[in-house]
């Protein structure tokens, strides 16, 4: 049972952050004996990494629904540009549930 550090993000999320200090059970130098403990929390104002590629890809997927919608308003001649952006707020949907889903094994794990 070894300590480290902890770094908790803004959107609850955390990481393991740097060895602190061994245990009884390990004697080795430079080793552990692979059950982490925290030593103490540190926050972090920031969100995790997938958080901020769920952020980004939501304000991609936002910014083609707002293309398709004034391409809409301006008339029927961007119909192959609509059918594209509709094609990339699909994939963007498929990456997002992805991440999501990425995130939530994440925090089920421990």
């Amino acid at each position: 049972m070894c300590f480290f550090d902890q770094h908790r993000f803004a959107c609850g999320d955390w990481k393991w952050g740097h060895f602190r200090q061994h245990c009884n059970r390990e004697y080795r130098t430079g080793e552990t004996c692979g059950m982490k403990l925290i030593m103490q929390t540190v926050p972090v104002s920031q969100k995790c990494k997938l958080c901020d590629k769920i952020d980004t890809k939501q304000r991609r997927r936002s910014a083609e629904e707002d293309r398709i919608n004034r391409w809409k308003r301006e008339g029927g001649k961007f119909r192959a540009s609509i059918d594209r952006s509709y094609e990339m707020i699909k994939s963007l949907d498929r990456e997002i549930y992805e991440l999501r889903n990425e995130r939530t094994k994440k925090r089920l794990v421990v």
